[in-house]
């Protein structure tokens, strides 16, 4: 167990610390690049019960990581990125379940990726890393499941990229997860959010500093592209009832000044979140992530048919999804639901009225988090079956 107790503020896991776990077993990606040697760094919370039956997987989105809940004792300010969720008595409880957060391969974290040194070059990745798919870090995450004796997730959970890794594990290792947890979820990204992600790709790489990725090596980082990524990106989780709300059309000087500098206060909200952004992400890492989103579509092998995908797929499932969210809306939601009705899976589908956008699946919405809980609640009551030989590890 990751967590110390009494620390931290009410109702927190605490004081959490990450570790690493290294794997030395090769590895064929989905672009045929075999990694031989990666590490992966991961936090957990709570403790693992005798039976090893009450862990829960949480699935990180693009920029978060596995740092899911909990604060760090050296730099107390720094909480987990789903806090609001995982901790003692909250919806994702500590005190029952063990939840383990992991930073994917490829990240920026700590996990191997971009700017980790490349055993053949004896310098980092940089732009020579290669692209991962939704698919690979399923893999990765099930090898860790093995590093922490773990056969069977109680859930697994994500929301946006990661509600797409939670689903990938129900067909992928349908053996090894009892229930999965969807929320703000597609089954593959729409034409429009593959645009979105290419304009941001291509202010990262068409920034002066990029140098095809290797940018570490001329001692820079594409820091403008990355900036302008990040707004183009924040602005796809956000309603427009939320910008209406918060910013209108308010000039920052109560008129306009007639140039080109931040006249508006969306701008400046917009520059504040890319230059933050800018200081900690890293370029490579939101290329790769911005693709393997694209990539994602179980359908694909199946003529078309999610479906047929999904068959295998024996979970439970509980899927969320919020009625202002247009970059992951209710109705791809629903192709998910029908798709696993259409297998005779056992569904719970809620569709939540919240002013957020995609971003609510991060917020602490009331009615959101209750279901969340009694869902939850329902999962420690059961009394899980031991695997048998004809479960499939996937």
């Amino acid at each position: 167990m990751d967590t110390a107790s009494g620390s931290g503020a009410p109702r927190s896991a605490g004081f959490v610390t990450p570790r690493t776990a290294r794997f030395t077993d090769a590895l064929r990606l989905r672009c045929g690049v075999v990694m031989s040697d990666y590490e992966l760094v991961y936090e957990t919370y709570g403790t693992l019960d005798a039976a090893r039956s009450n862990a829960v997987l949480v699935c990180h989105a693009l920029n978060a990581s596995h740092h899911v809940a909990g604060r760090y004792e050296r730099d107390p300010a720094n909480v987990g990125w789903w806090d609001n969720m995982i901790g003692p008595g909250k919806p994702l409880d500590t005190d029952r379940f063990f939840v383990v957060g992991v930073n994917n391969l490829g990240g920026c974290h700590g996990s191997t990726g971009p700017m980790s040194v490349n055993p053949a070059t004896g310098r980092p990745w940089g732009g020579d890393f290669p692209v991962v798919t939704v698919e690979d870090w399923v893999a990765t995450q099930a090898r860790l499941a093995d590093h922490l004796g773990i056969e069977r997730f109680a859930a697994v959970m994500g929301g946006s990229l990661g509600a797409m890794q939670a689903l990938a594990w129900t067909y992928l290792n349908p053996g090894r997860v009892r229930h999965a947890v969807l929320i703000a979820c597609a089954p593959n990204l729409s034409a429009q959010n593959i645009a979105f992600n290419e304009i941001a790709r291509q202010a990262i790489l068409t920034d002066p500093d990029f140098h095809g990725g290797h940018y570490g090596g001329h001692d820079t980082r594409p820091t403008r592209g990355l900036r302008v990524a990040r707004m183009v990106g924040h602005i796809t989780y956000l309603s427009d009832d939320v910008m209406a709300e918060k910013f209108g059309r308010q000039l920052r000087h109560g008129r306009p000044t007639y140039g080109f500098d931040t006249e508006f206060e969306i701008e400046s909200y917009l520059r504040h979140q890319g230059g933050k952004f800018s200081e900690y992400f890293d370029a490579n890492t939101y290329l790769r992530i911005t693709r393997a989103l694209d990539y994602y579509d179980p359908a694909f092998e199946h003529g078309g048919d999610l479906a047929a995908a999904l068959a295998p797929a024996r979970a439970n499932f509980l899927v969320i999804s919020f009625t202002t969210d247009w970059r992951f809306s209710p109705e791809r939601s629903r192709e998910i639901v029908k798709a696993l009705l259409d297998n005779h899976g056992n569904v719970t589908y809620a569709e939540i009225d919240a002013p957020h956008g995609h971003d609510a699946f991060l917020l602490e919405d009331a009615r959101y988090h209750r279901l969340v809980a009694a869902y939850f609640d329902r999962i420690a009551g059961e009394r899980p079956e031991p695997r048998t030989n004809a479960d499939e590890r996937g």
